[in-house]
């Protein structure tokens, strides 16, 4: 289930709007982390991404300059948990995206948390013939999403552009070594061919102009 939600804006790190699930405990680390992380966002971070912190995940997903963030248990899922954030994101875009650039405080829009408890509880039992319909829903690209420890992440200082663009160069460079790989065989197998029809010409001469 969906424990904390937050909303901030991606260039300050400015929270919005927020809801956490108060019969949960002992969340105030992972909302530490969820802070922290806030900070070191830009507009190169990778859109989506999941967070592993101990038990927990913390999902993410970014629209138009703001980042929407949520913290669920590791067995909560994927899928579920990142169609929760497109229906987050499309409900608070609506109201106020011609606002956020004005937003002069912390938690100026502290209103959109009644909307955002209404869809926490929504998802609250992922087993409801509802959620299973949205888990089967295709959503795009999900099982692709890159998945890094957050205390790595805030520890190292490392932005997640940076993280974004090694996974993309490891990507190219897997590429690549089998496109250089296959063009090697081909050139084998050609010297291979080569070198068998130099023998037959070899053995054809031999047997032309020494047997006969």
């Amino acid at each position: 289930m969906v424990l904390v939600t937050l909303i901030a804006r991606v260039m300050d790190g400015l929270p919005l709007s927020a809801s956490i699930d108060n019969s949960e405990q002992n969340l105030q680390v992972y909302h530490n982390q969820a802070k922290s992380l806030f900070r070191k966002l830009s507009h190169n971070s990778p859109s989506r991404c999941s967070l592993e912190s101990g038990p927990m995940l913390l999902h993410y997903q970014i629209e138009q300059g703001v980042c929407f963030l949520i913290i669920c248990q590791n067995s909560f899922s994927k899928k579920l948990a990142f169609s929760f954030l497109s229906e987050l994101s499309t409900e608070f875009l609506e109201s106020y995206a011609g606002k956020v650039d004005q937003a002069h405080r912390p938690y100026m829009f502290i209103e959109f948390e009644t909307r955002i408890g209404k869809l926490m509880r929504l998802y609250t039992d992922s087993r409801s013939p509802k959620q299973l319909n949205k888990i089967n829903t295709e959503l795009a690209d999900v099982q692709r999403i890159m998945v890094q420890n957050i205390e790595d992440v805030i520890q190292r200082g490392e932005q997640l552009s940076v993280l974004d663009s090694k996974a993309n160069n490891l990507s190219m460079m897997s590429q690549q070594y089998k496109k250089e790989s296959h063009q090697l065989n081909i050139n084998a197998q050609q010297w291979k061919y080569i070198a068998c029809g130099v023998g037959f010409v070899l053995l054809f001469l031999f047997m032309r102009y020494w047997v006969l």
